[in-house]
């Protein structure tokens, strides 16, 4: 593995805020540095072969897992590292750098001194501070609503998609190793059994790991399953992760019983679309955990079918995202007519001018609108706002008066949404100006 370079906490904070940057060779000492020497304070959890430390950086915070016994591991530590250096998904815990140190240390044996070489094997990754999805489902009553477990499903759906489309055959896919980020995202970890597949090769394995509960029935018959038929494994712990998401329970349960359970819980506005989304999964579910596993459908078609139970009449937070994200590489680029207001606002203003343009999109389709929006655009607005002038304002404000009067000419009367108008107000008052 490569030798690390000289990095400071400084120099992993960078990294964890650039989503190009590639994992690194980390040194010892900089892991030891931001876990307190991995003391008990810094430890978040622990389980099979490893810690999990919090380390702390000048400004945020990442995940260290410290792994124990490494003589005994040493082949699951190096299978671990070549799968995070290729998985890359928003559905999959982002992995920053791995610590791969040997040491010589002098040791006493039956009256002599001798040297022995002590091996530390560590990885880095993001911090989630939500933590497990297992922490919010074990009662189906509490915890998360309806809309964020159909999102969580699907996210989890996407990330194994990713992981099988790069040959990789995770093995101990559970709610305690699915972690969520502050906005519900599921996130794919703890990587320790998983193995990568070549696809020129075709290998018998003889030896499944991972947790019992999810482990299909397959894996107990000691008859070996080969790699090209391992990705079933675990479509069928998925479906056991998606009945426990659905119930707050593992095993069976009939699809009338789940909707049923869910007609009493949700919401009557949203009740069809989410009832429907309800069925959907419970027999997805159902689907995955067939013990004949050749009939277990695969992640692309599961996926499709959950992309025809969307919601045409919310947008998500997750969709909200996406859309800053793309409005952001685009320069704000909502429709012809606006690009040239919008781009000198965005330019120098990074995410804000885009974020209201979103505002105002969503706010001329009618279409109910989470928190999340408004949160971000006031957040990033309110940050900018010190360090812009008032050419960069005015310009932000021309901006989004065209936009308005685009939208204006759209309604009947030429009447102002109220909402939209508020929605403007609040931010440009937060300045003290009027206009």
């Amino acid at each position: 593995m490569d030798r690390p370079s000289s990095i400071t906490p400084r120099d992993l904070e960078c990294m964890l805020c650039d989503e190009t940057s590639e994992p690194k060779a980390l040194p010892l000492s900089l892991l030891y540095e931001i876990t307190n020497g991995f003391s008990d304070e810094q430890k978040i959890g622990s389980g099979g072969f490893a810690v999990v430390y919090k380390g702390m950086l000048e400004n945020m915070i990442v995940a260290v897992k410290r792994m124990s016994n490494t003589y005994m591991y040493e082949k699951e530590f190096q299978r671990e590292v070549e799968c995070l250096m290729i998985a890359k998904h928003k559905n999959v815990v982002r992995f920053l750098g791995y610590c791969a140190d040997t040491q010589g240390t002098m040791a006493r044996h039956e009256r002599k001194f001798i040297m022995a070489d002590v091996q530390h094997r560590l990885l880095c990754f993001e911090y989630l501070r939500k933590g497990s999805l297992h922490d919010y489902i074990t009662d189906a009553s509490c915890g998360l609503q309806w809309r964020d477990r159909f999102q969580i499903i699907k996210g989890i759906c996407q990330g194994l998609h990713y992981l099988h489309q790069k040959n990789i055959v995770h093995f101990d896919l559970k709610p305690g190793n699915i972690l969520l980020d502050d906005n519900l995202v599921p996130k794919i970890s703890d990587f320790g059994v998983s193995r990568l597949f070549d696809k020129m090769e075709s290998r018998v394995i003889t030896k499944i790991l991972g947790t019992f509960g999810y482990l299909a029935p397959e894996s107990f018959n000691h008859s070996g399953i080969t790699d090209k038929h391992s990705y079933r494994l675990d479509i069928y712990s998925l479906g056991v992760v998606i009945t426990e998401i659905l119930t707050g329970e593992k095993g069976y349960h009939a699809v009338d019983d789940v909707v049923e359970s869910w007609s009493r819980k949700l919401e009557k506005s949203q009740s069809d679309v989410h009832l429907k989304q309800v069925r959907v999964c419970a027999e997805i579910g159902i689907e995955c955990i067939d013990s004949n596993p050749a009939k277990r459908p695969d992640t692309q078609h599961i996926i499709n079918i959950l992309n025809e139970y969307i919601e045409t009449d919310v947008i998500t937070s997750e969709q909200v995202e996406d859309a800053l994200n793309e409005l952001n590489q685009n320069s704000c680029n909502a429709s012809s007519a606006t690009t040239s207001a919008c781009v000198p606002a965005a330019k120098s203003m990074g995410s804000v001018a885009p974020a209201l343009v979103l505002e105002r999109e969503v706010v001329e389709s009618g279409l109910s609108l989470p928190p999340p929006v408004a949160m971000v655009a006031s957040a990033e607005y309110l940050e900018c706002a010190e360090d812009s002038d008032d050419d960069d304002l005015d310009a932000t404000w021309n901006a989004i008066m065209m936009i308005e009067e685009k939208r204006r000419q759209r309604v009947s009367g030429g009447e102002l949404h109220k909402r939209s108008e508020d929605f403007i107000r609040k931010i440009w008052h937060s300045f003290g100006r009027q206009q």
